[in-house]
C-alpha cells in the first residue's frame, strides 16, 4: 500500500506548529504579519554573508585600498592555495585542554580553507577555487561520521559554523557542485554536527553555548530546518543576557540558563572570582580576553545570520554588546583595569573577533564605538583565528548597510 500523504495545507500547518513549539511560544502571541514572515523560505546565501554582500565585496576589492589588502592577505594565506590538501578522518577525537587528539586541527583548518576558496571564487570567478572548495567539503562528507571526547561539542561548533558558511556560498553561487555531493554534505551536517551543537551545556563557560549556537543557526539555514533555526534563536536569547552584564540585571549577573549555578557565591566563582560588575562585562573577562572575543564573534555571527533571514536579534542585545565591545576593547588596547576588576589584571589575548558587530552597530546604526574602532585599526586586515573566525575585514568592514 502506498504511504498516505498529508494535504499540502496540512503539511504547512504542521510545519508552522513545529516552529512555534521549538520557539517556545504560541503563534497567537505574534502579529499576523510576523506569523506569515516566520514561515517564509530561508534566503540563500544567508549564513553570515548574503548575496548582495558578496557582490559588494567583489566590487570593493578593486575600488579600495583596505578591501584589496584584505583580499590579498586572504589569497596569499596557506588557506588560499590551490595546492591545499584536505585531511579528513572517520572520527574526530578532541579531548579537553591541550591534548592534540585526532583530526581536530585538520578539521577546523580544512573548513576555513573551504570557506577561503569559496570567497576567492566569489571575487575572482576562477572555477579552480570553486572546485577546491567543493573538493575539500566532499573529502570530509565522504569520510567523517562523528566527534568524540570531551571537546566534541565545541570542536563541532567551530568546524560546523565554518562548514555551513562555505557550503552555503558554494551551493548558491556555483553550478559545478553535483547534487549528490550537496546531499551528502547536508547529511554530514545533520548527522555529524547538528546533534553535537544542540546538546545542553548550561554550566559550561558561555563561549561554548554561543559557538554551538553559531554553528546550529548556520546549519539550520543551510538545511532549511525551521525548528532548528527557532531553537537557535531561543538559545541565543537565553545565553547572551547571562554572558554580558548590564546594570539593569541587578547587583549580579543572570545565572546561566537551565543550569545549577544560581547563588551569589556560585555566580562569583562562575565569573572567575569577580564580585563587582561594570556595564558590558563578560562572564570570561577575568579568565582572558581571548574567550571573550570568541563569544563576541559568535554572538555577532548569530545575529548577522538571523538578520539575513529577517530576524532582528541585534536590537534585542544592543545595550549589552555595544557596552561589551567598548569595555573589552579598552583593556585589550592596554588600559589597566581597576583593582576591583579581575584584581587589576587582564590577559590581553583577543583575536580578530569584532568586525561583524562593529559593522552593524557603527556602520549601519551609527553608534559611536571609539575604543572598538581603535582596536580594529590595529588589527586590520583581520585574518583568521584558525578556529571559526575568518576574513571578516574583507566581508564586513564598511560593507553594505
Amino acid at each position: 500500500m502506498a504511504p498516505r500523504r498529508f494535504p499540502r495545507r496540512a503539511a504547512v500547518l504542521l510545519l508552522a506548529l513545529l516552529t512555534v513549539v521549538a520557539a517556545g511560544g504560541p503563534a497567537e502571541t505574534l502579529p499576523r504579519g510576523q506569523q506569515r514572515r516566520a514561515a517564509a523560505p530561508f534566503r540563500h546565501p544567508g549564513v553570515l554573508v548574503g548575496g548582495p554582500q558578496l557582490r559588494a565585496v567583489r566590487a570593493r576589492v578593486h575600488d579600495g585600498d583596505r578591501p584589496f589588502r584584505a583580499f590579498r592577505a586572504m589569497r596569499r594565506s596557506r588557506y588560499g592555495r590551490l595546492s591545499y590538501i584536505p585531511h579528513p578522518v572517520p572520527v574526530v577525537e578532541c579531548p579537553p585542554d591541550t591534548n592534540p587528539g585526532v583530526g581536530c586541527t585538520d578539521e577546523r583548518e580544512d573548513a576555513i580553507a573551504a570557506y577561503t576558496h569559496a570567497l576567492i571564487w566569489t571575487v575572482t570567478r576562477d572555477r579552480a577555487h570553486a572546485e577546491k572548495a567543493v573538493q575539500i567539503m566532499d573529502a570530509w562528507s565522504a569520510r567523517l561520521t562523528g566527534h568524540t571526547e570531551g571537546n566534541a561539542p565545541l570542536q563541532a561548533a567551530w568546524a560546523g559554523s565554518t562548514w555551513a558558511r562555505a557550503a552555503e556560498v558554494m551551493r548558491a553561487t556555483y553550478d559545478g557542485w553535483p547534487r549528490a555531493g550537496v546531499r551528502r554534505f547536508e547529511r554530514l551536517l545533520r548527522d555529524a554536527y547538528l546533534p553535537e551543537v544542540t546538546g545542553a551545556v548550561p554550566d559550561y563557560n558561555g563561549n561554548w553555548d554561543l559557538a554551538m549556537t553559531d554553528a546550529a543557526i548556520g546549519i539550520a539555514v543551510f538545511l532549511d530546518d525551521r525548528p532548528a533555526y527557532a531553537e537557535a534563536l531561543r538559545r541565543f536569547r537565553a545565553r547572551v543576557p547571562a554572558y554580558f552584564y548590564v546594570r539593569a540585571d541587578g547587583p549580579r549577573p543572570k545565572p546561566p540558563p537551565g543550569g545549577r549555578i544560581d547563588t551569589a557565591e556560585e555566580i562569583t566563582a562562575y565569573w572567575f572570582g569577580q564580585r563587582t560588575y561594570p556595564e558590558g562585562l563578560a562572564q570570561e573577562a577575568c579568565r582572558n580576553l581571548m574567550h571573550v572575543g570568541y563569544a563576541l564573534a559568535a554572538t555577532a555571527h548569530i545575529a548577522e545570520t538571523a538578520r539575513l533571514q529577517g530576524t532582528d536579534l541585534y536590537t534585542e542585545v544592543q545595550p549589552r554588546i555595544t557596552a561589551a565591545l567598548e569595555l573589552h576593547s579598552r583593556y585589550q588596547l592596554g588600559e589597566r583595569p581597576p583593582a576591583s576588576l579581575c584584581g587589576g589584571r587582564v590577559e590581553r589575548t583577543m583575536g580578530p573577533d569584532l568586525e561583524v558587530a562593529y559593522h552593524h552597530y557603527h556602520d549601519r546604526r551609527g553608534v559611536e564605538l571609539p575604543q572598538t574602532a581603535k582596536l580594529l585599526a590595529r588589527q586590520r586586515p583581520a585574518g583568521t583565528d584558525d578556529l571559526f573566525v575568518a576574513w571578516e575585514t574583507l566581508t564586513h568592514a564598511a560593507g553594505p548597510g
